[in-house]
């Protein structure tokens, strides 16, 4: 039976007829889906971890004890999932051990753009990239046996457009896979130095056979077309891309993109006239080639950032310039996003800018208070950078400037936990806005610790974030609405003043969670004085006509924040949401 897919999809497809036994990840997209997928199949253990570094070294755990076992993350959680990912490396694996990694070019949801393929050649683990979402089902299958074959865990590579694309994938039935036999063997799972110089070795040993299945495999093919004078050595969606703008030319398409195959290489490229290499991001393949001595046309007329598509390689490889059919001669005005129609983050960014306070930001949905007219976030790095960040630029100025650091309670839980540890211990002062809106939001609503749900819905135990603070040597936590402005106004004035750490957890669920109903919608009454105060909520659902303020009311949810910052009383309520 075949089946359209999400390549997310079609992971979780593979990983389930390959008879994986646990599944880890930490939300993120684009590669978000793999594990909601998986988790809708009760014969694998799901979970949601707090962070990628615990899902993997959960997914290491489950391998050395004889089961195979998937962990997924987008590119820059694989950053935060390095310091195990280098030593597995070394100890290698019992039960099959795969690494689903989600690039994404062009940043559509991310704060860099990366390529993961150098992580591959850095830690020495081999890496599958499959071009559409039947291939994301064979290449995990593919990934578990060859794991468990050369004793090392595998990188499978996906892009956002891989991800996210849908295509028909045949549907298989489970293998259940015995689970392993667990050997106590220090030798090979102990990495203290006397081990790890021995692991070393054996490293290298394998790449060495590796190398050797890289020209062999049917991973790695050619494809002869009619046109025998170009070839294209490409993988992945390029490989898609490629096709489309060129046609019937030769291609060696790359499933397994590290080791690269050397003599396999060589080979195509001998046989053709004219060479190129067409792959996103990084000159990787190329690289390699040219090291090889190897010429070919590839980043000197190709982009080493963003997506590609069939019409840049028409352009930019074979001089065709396509017209613009997607050009309007009308001036149509951009669309920034924008927080929802009663995002509980509104009211902090609101009251921070009104308070003119340097703020460190987070990854998250709140991250957009840092575009008109909210502008209250100086910056954002990374997963929990906002409080150590916060407390950096207190070592340097002091409190010459009063700041604050924000941060989601789901980030909080992934790496903000510890850089509040550091504030304490290291005598800092600095207040933290944990911006509680009880889930995960940008990514799609998936529970974490601090909501008391598992992956699967069902009900744990609730980190308690009052009491989490309290341990870590926090005195001063606050738990309040961020809606009630003038409260919350007042609190921050009063901890922002302090000199001691402080904790203000700012507490309101997010608007678009089923259990949040407001009640009625809000329009303008004849108190409205025009002075376009409440335009600074960012609100989409408050439009300024020229002459007046409206309401539009398809947007509004009734979340009454316009009428909390409204002097004159210019807000009222009116019908009921459920009518």
């Amino acid at each position: 039976m075949k089946k359209l897919m999400l390549g997310n999809e079609a992971i979780a497809r593979g990983a389930y007829e390959a008879g994986v036994s646990v599944a880890t990840a930490y939300p993120g997209t684009p590669s978000t889906e793999i594990t909601e997928a998986i988790a809708k199949y009760d014969e694998v253990y799901s979970e949601w971890s707090p962070n990628e570094k615990v899902a993997l070294e959960v997914a290491i755990g489950a391998s050395v004890a004889g089961g195979r076992a998937i962990c997924s993350m987008k590119h820059v959680g694989l950053n935060v999932a390095t310091d195990p990912l280098f030593t597995v490396s070394y100890t290698g694996v019992n039960g099959g051990l795969v690494i689903c990694v989600a690039d994404d070019p062009g940043m559509h949801s991310s704060q860099n753009e990366q390529d993961s393929r150098n992580y591959a050649k850095a830690a020495k683990i081999p890496m599958l990239e499959p071009s559409d979402s039947q291939e994301c089902k064979d290449f995990i299958i593919r990934a578990f046996e060859l794991s468990e074959k050369f004793d090392t865990p595998f990188i499978i590579r996906l892009t956002t457009r891989i991800s996210h694309s849908q295509s028909f994938v045949e549907l298989g039935e489970r293998f259940e896979v015995p689970t392993k036999p667990y050997n106590k063997d220090f030798n090979k799972y102990v990495m203290m130095p006397g081990m790890a110089k021995k692991r070393r070795v054996i490293v290298e040993e394998r790449m060495n056979k590796l190398n050797l299945f890289a020209n062999e495999t049917d991973l790695n093919q050619i494809i002869w077309g009619s046109n025998k004078d170009i070839g294209i050595i490409t993988s992945g969606i390029a490989f898609q891309y490629s096709k489309e703008a060129f046609g019937d030319v030769s291609y060696l398409k790359l499933g397994m993109v590290y080791p690269l195959p050397e003599k396999l290489i060589l080979e195509f490229a001998s046989k053709v006239k004219t060479l190129y290499v067409i792959e996103e991001l990084d000159p990787f393949i190329e690289e390699f080639l040219k090291q090889n001595g190897i010429q070919c046309i590839g980043k000197e007329k190709l982009p080493v950032m963003g997506e590609y598509c069939a019409s840049l390689l028409r352009e930019q490889l074979l001089g065709i310039k396509e017209d613009n059919i997607t050009s309007v001669e009308e001036n149509v005005p951009g669309r920034p996003p924008v927080l929802c129609p009663g995002c509980p983050h509104r009211g902090v960014f609101y009251t921070l800018k009104k308070n003119k306070l340097t703020v460190t930001g987070d990854i998250g949905c709140y991250t957009l208070g840092a575009l008109p007219p909210l502008e209250s976030m100086d910056t954002c790095v990374c997963m929990g950078a906002s409080i150590g960040m916060a407390h950096g630029m207190e070592k340097v100025r002091g409190n010459e400037q009063k700041r604050v650091a924000v941060i989601g309670d789901s980030t909080f839980i992934h790496s903000g936990i510890t850089g509040l540890i550091d504030v304490v211990y290291n005598k800092g002062t600095s207040t933290v806005i944990i911006l509680d809106n009880s889930i995960t939001g940008m990514t799609g609503h998936q529970h974490n610790p601090a909501t008391g749900y598992t992956i699967k819905g069902e009900k744990t135990r609730q980190v308690d974030l009052v009491q989490l603070c309290k341990a870590i040597g926090v005195d001063r936590v606050t738990v309040c609405d961020p809606f009630e402005l003038d409260e919350f106004e007042k609190i921050i004035k009063e901890e922002t003043a302090i000199n001691e750490p402080s904790v203000i957890i700012a507490q309101r669920p997010c608007a678009l969670l089923k259990t949040v109903n407001y009640k009625g919608k809000v329009r303008v009454n004849d108190k409205c004085k025009y002075c376009k105060v409440c335009m600074r909520l960012g609100c989409p659902a408050i439009v300024d006509t020229g002459d007046s303020i409206v309401i539009n009311e398809a947007l509004c949810v009734g979340c009454d924040l316009c009428m909390e910052v409204c002097k004159f009383g210019a807000f009222e309520k009116v019908g009921d949401t459920n009518e």
